[in-house]
Formats: structure tokens, C-alpha cells, sequence
């Protein structure tokens, strides 16, 4: 790798860094000032925001001495123009050599760029990659932006397997909206009811810079009513107990699979039901396995109890339930094999044909078969695309579900209720944006 001398003196680019360290130390008064207020939730990718386009994953290598070292990246943007970044070596969470102990960073946006500070380097971001800048102002290599789709994304139902959603008819929920361009509203709850099942479901997650926490993309899959897959913008953040992937305030994830928020990604859930003796005395408890983006988070963890503010267990089936906490998160492609009829190999790796088509649509639709694609393309012109752009902005405008339960059975008790903490209970102050 050639190795140069920035034509910047060292001593003026340091001083650059130590201001934009300053600013970002004293901005965070003013990320924590939104704390009460999430801001705004794009639901496509905004068109004026100068972050957005620096938020995402880079990989490359760097020079480590007289070798080089794989070096990778995922940055978000947070309040007040800053950023936080996780350096990881070795690679990206969930990819082979990646090392989980990470280096957390943070920068302010300078103009259509990044200056990211806190490691034995700097770094500077923009739009195509990261330039990786030793003390002494020497260059030590430059990581390229990539992006991952998930191993399971647009992968089919088995044959033996119930499609709950395509896109289509919402004859399997209950209290369910589904957006003019074929997308599921948060807030949903299944009609029929499963006991041991294999759940394949597609999300994205909304971009709020301006959120943070479990106020930032939030949804979860209640299984049975009772325990919950945490679904959550935890993208570019350290394992967090109650991040994507978690059991909700029983688990964390082994590890943080989070995709930049506007992304498709997939949750496979492998639930075993708990059994219960004649008297009503449980004697096995519910076991879950998980996988999120295609790599193992969860490994048949059983679960004492019911998680956070679930119904309480019971000898009694409940319905799975996409909770709503005020986040316009979007689902597609759910479908599940009721392991009590059939068994399949689980989960479903897609192949890359059937990613890519699922990948290609982005934020914006549910994917078609093959053979309607072609004949879509072949069709498409300015004035359907406008059509659709219309479509998608009225359906996102419109009132979301309730978070209550529709299945009309009652919520949990005020003793559990005042046991969840506060940001289990969804929360209708978020409003949906548009980038427009």
C-alpha cells in the first residue's frame, strides 16, 4: 500500500480534530434536549438532509506497521449535526473475522463530510468512504462503503408453510393497515394462533437522527402476547441489552446484527411454546431462537417469564401481535410453518437472484415474482413512478393503529404495567415524515 504525507500540517489537522472533539462534547446538551421529543421519522430517504448520506458501514484495510489490518466502520448520525461511529477490526459484527470488542467514535459534520475523533487515528468521512489518517498525517488507507442485505432476505415460504402477509389481503390480522404500495402498518395482530413455530418476517426501520434509545425505530414481535424480539434502530451502537435482537429486558443479543435504518432487513424466530402439567404448574419453559440479518443472536434461550409488559403466562394460547410504539416501522414477506403440521429446514437462505430482487426495491414496495418484475419494468415509465411516490406519502399519512390489543382480551396488569419500564409503553408523539 503507498504510504504519503498529507499536504496539511499535522498540527493544523489535530487542531481541527480538537475543535470538532469540543464541539461534539458540548453538543451533547443538545442531543440530550430532544430526549423528549423523537423528532422527525422518514419513512424514505430525505432529500435535504446532508447526514444521510454519510450514515452507513465502510470496510477496507489500513496499515498496521510494516503489514496492514482489516479495519470496519458503521456510522449514524445523532442530534445537532454530530455523529457516533464503532470502529471494529477484523471486519463488520456478523462477518468472520470480526472482532467483537469495538472502539466507539464520534464527529460533527463539516460541510458534505465527516471528522471522526476518540482512536489512535482520525477519520474522514464521505459519501464513497472513510480516509484513515494517522498522528502524523500520514494516510494509512481508505475503507469503502458496502452494503449487506441479509442471507434470508426474500426468502420464499416453504411449501408447507402459512404466507400471513405478501403484500396483498390482510385476511390473517386483526386491527392491521397496510400501506397503498403493499406494506404492513405496525400494530398488527395475528388472527390464528400458533403453539411451536418457524416465523420469517422482513422490517425497515424509519430514520430519526434525532432520536436515540428505545426511541429510535422501535417495534417488537409479541410472541403468544408474551414475549418479545426487540425490533429496534440499534445500528452503529455497542450490544445493547434492549437492542435489535434482544429478548426483551431478559437478554441481549450475542450480537449486534443492525443494519442502517431505510434498509430491509429479516427476523427468523424459532419459538417452542412452554408446557404446562394438568394443575396449571408450568414444567418447561418457552424457548426461543433467533436470527436476525441471517446470523444466530439468540441460541434456544429459555425464558422464566413473560418479557417486560407481555401477558402473563398461562396454560393458553395468544396471538403474535407487531407492536406499535409510535415508529412507522414497515413489515413484508411474514410468513411461518406451524411445527405442530410439518417441520422445514429453518431458516431459509434465499438465493442471490432472489435477494437482489428483494434488495433492489429498497424502501419502497413489496417485492414481486420474478416473471411480474420483468413485465413491470417493460411498463414503468415517469408517470407511474409519480403515481406511486403519491401513494406511498398518502398511506404514511395516514392515523396508525392503537397499540392496544385488538384482540380484545385484556392488557397487562397495572402491577406489570408499573414493573415495564417507560419506554415498553408505546408512545403516539412521533409523527410520520416524509423527506419531502
Amino acid at each position: 500500500m503507498a504510504v504519503f504525507r498529507l499536504s496539511v500540517p499535522a498540527a493544523f489537522t489535530w487542531s481541527v480534530l480538537l475543535i470538532a472533539l469540543h464541539l461534539a462534547n458540548n453538543g451533547r446538551v443538545v442531543a440530550q434536549s430532544h430526549d423528549n421529543k423523537k423528532g422527525p421519522a422518514y419513512t424514505s430517504p430525505p432529500e435535504n438532509d446532508k447526514s444521510f448520506p454519510l450514515m452507513g458501514e465502510f470496510a477496507g484495510q489500513i496499515k498496521s506497521g510494516e503489514d496492514t489490518q482489516p479495519l470496519a466502520l458503521q456510522i449514524r448520525p445523532i442530534a445537532g449535526n454530530q455523529f457516533q461511529a464503532m470502529a471494529y477490526k477484523g471486519g463488520l459484527p456478523g462477518q468472520p473475522d470480526h472482532e467483537p470488542e469495538a472502539m466507539r467514535l464520534i464527529g460533527l459534520l463539516s460541510g458534505e463530510s465527516v471528522i471522526l475523533s476518540g482512536g489512535p487515528w482520525a477519520i474522514f468521512v464521505d459519501a464513497d468512504g472513510c480516509s484513515i489518517v494517522s498522528s502524523s498525517g500520514e494516510m494509512l488507507g481508505r475503507l469503502d462503503r458496502i452494503e449487506r442485505q441479509s442471507p434470508t432476505l426474500g426468502a420464499p415460504a416453504p411449501e408447507n408453510a402459512t404466507v400471513l402477509f405478501d403484500g396483498e389481503a390482510l385476511d390473517h390480522w386483526v386491527g392491521a393497515q397496510r400501506t397503498d404500495n403493499g406494506l404492513l402498518k405496525q400494530g398488527a395482530t395475528l388472527r390464528p394462533m400458533f403453539q411451536d413455530f418457524d416465523l420469517h418476517v422482513e422490517f425497515r426501520l424509519p430514520y430519526m437522527p434525532l432520536a436515540d434509545g428505545q426511541s429510535r425505530g422501535n417495534s417488537g414481535l409479541y410472541l403468544q402476547s408474551r414475549y418479545e424480539c426487540q425490533i429496534l434502530d440499534s445500528f452503529g451502537t455497542e450490544r445493547m441489552f434492549n437492542g435489535l435482537g434482544a429478548l426483551y429486558r431478559q437478554k441481549s443479543p450475542d450480537v449486534n446484527m443492525a443494519f442502517p435504518p431505510l434498509t430491509w432487513q429479516t427476523y427468523d424466530v424459532r419459538f417452542t411454546a412452554p408446557r404446562w402439567a394438568n394443575d396449571g404448574t408450568k414444567i418447561r419453559d418457552a424457548h426461543i431462537t433467533s436470527w436476525v440479518n441471517g446470523v444466530k443472536v439468540q441460541d434456544d434461550v429459555a425464558l422464566p417469564t413473560k418479557t417486560g409488559a407481555g401477558k402473563q403466562e398461562e396454560p393458553l394460547l395468544l396471538p403474535i401481535l407487531f407492536q406499535d410504539h409510535g415508529d412507522p416501522v414497515r413489515f413484508r414477506n411474514i410468513w411461518i410453518i406451524d411445527r405442530g403440521l410439518s417441520s422445514a429446514e429453518f431458516p431459509v437462505m434465499a438465493t442471490e437472484q432472489q435477494q437482489q430482487a428483494a434488495a433492489s426495491v429498497g424502501w419502497e414496495s413489496q417485492p414481486k415474482p420474478e416473471g411480474e418484475q420483468a413485465k413491470d419494468e417493460s411498463k414503468s415509465d415517469g408517470g407511474d413512478e409519480e403515481a406511486k411516490q403519491a401513494d406511498d406519502k398518502e398511506s404514511d399519512d395516514k392515523p396508525q393503529p392503537s397499540d392496544e390489543d385488538p384482540s380484545g382480551s385484556e392488557g397487562p396488569s397495572s402491577e406489570d404495567s408499573a414493573a415495564a419500564d417507560q419506554s415498553d409503553a408505546p408512545s403516539k408523539e412521533n409523527s410520520e415524515s416524509k423527506s419531502e
